[in-house]
């Protein structure tokens, strides 16, 4: 007798019928890759992961003496540190994250020519190390509201619903960059002008109440817009309102980014080996 050998099957579409079960069953190599890339971002650094904490909190005190002191814009009920990193801290969880999906298959181009594994995981793993930067990040606000005796509201237990929303509108256009920075090296160099642009004319140094209100609508076509707001709403609280007609606008968009970054990133998925 015999040892029966194992049936090998080979069946047309069953890798794209398998895929989300894929995504799942290589979800440790997701884990690898984003602690890689941790280790090998702040290696041979000299005050290591304390660059997350000091990138923000330099662009904080920056946009604090040009809005708060000389331009004199209004805080609410906050002080102005609070009010710019409040909104610092989502903006930089998605800038960091596009300049880290943009590349990421690029950057992982021998693992991608090799090996098969769902390719969605490479950008992914991208957003998740931004994630962890977001995380330390938040010390600075803890900080912040220990020097100034800030006490948020209840409405500081909404803050998780808004961080995934946060990293779905990075997921979102992160995937349109990866898969399109692929096929065009051109958006190396404008994903950078996007991120520096994007920083002026988000809410990030000033409250997006100073906007006209004939112009808010338009202005929520920026989709984190919605998301600054929902910070600053769920860590300041008080007088902070959301302005819901384009925080529902500005999340409609993310969804639609969201989905329709997945539909493209599948769809050129299967030649990324062949061009990268």
């Amino acid at each position: 007798m015999t040892d029966s050998q194992p049936e090998l099957l080979i069946e047309a579409g069953r890798t794209e019928q398998q895929y989300w079960k894929d995504l799942w069953r290589y979800r440790e190599l997701l884990y690898f890759l984003a602690w890689r890339d941790i280790l090998v971002r702040y290696k041979q650094t000299f005050v290591g992961i304390a660059w997350a904490l000091i990138r923000p909190f330099l662009t904080m005190v920056v946009f604090t003496v040009v809005f708060g002191n000389l331009a004199k814009l209004p805080s609410k009920d906050a002080p102005y540190p609070i009010l710019v990193f409040a909104a610092m801290l989502p903006w930089q969880f998605f800038s960091n994250a596009l300049g880290e999906c943009s590349n990421s298959l690029i950057s992982n181009a021998n693992l991608i020519s090799k090996v098969y594994f769902p390719r969605l995981i490479v950008p992914i793993s991208a957003v998740t190390v931004s994630f962890v930067d977001f995380m330390i990040s938040g010390m600075i606000m803890l900080g912040l509201m220990i020097w100034y005796n800030f006490v948020p509201s209840w409405q500081i237990l909404t803050l998780p619903l808004f961080i995934f929303i946060a990293f779905a509108a990075s997921m979102a256009v992160g995937l349109w960059l990866a898969a399109l920075n692929v096929e065009y090296r051109d958006f190396r160099y404008i994903v950078p002008f996007i991120m520096q642009f994007g920083l002026y004319i988000s809410p990030v140094g000033f409250s997006s109440s100073v906007v006209p209100e004939k112009w808010r609508l338009l202005y929520s076509l920026n989709p984190m817009v919605g998301v600054i707001d929902g910070f600053r709403w769920a860590i300041i609280g008080g007088d902070s309102q959301i302005y819901w007609p384009g925080f529902i606008l500005s999340m409609g968009l993310v969804a639609f980014l969201l989905i329709s970054g997945i539909w493209y990133f599948r769809k050129m998925e299967r030649t990324f080996a062949d061009v990268i």
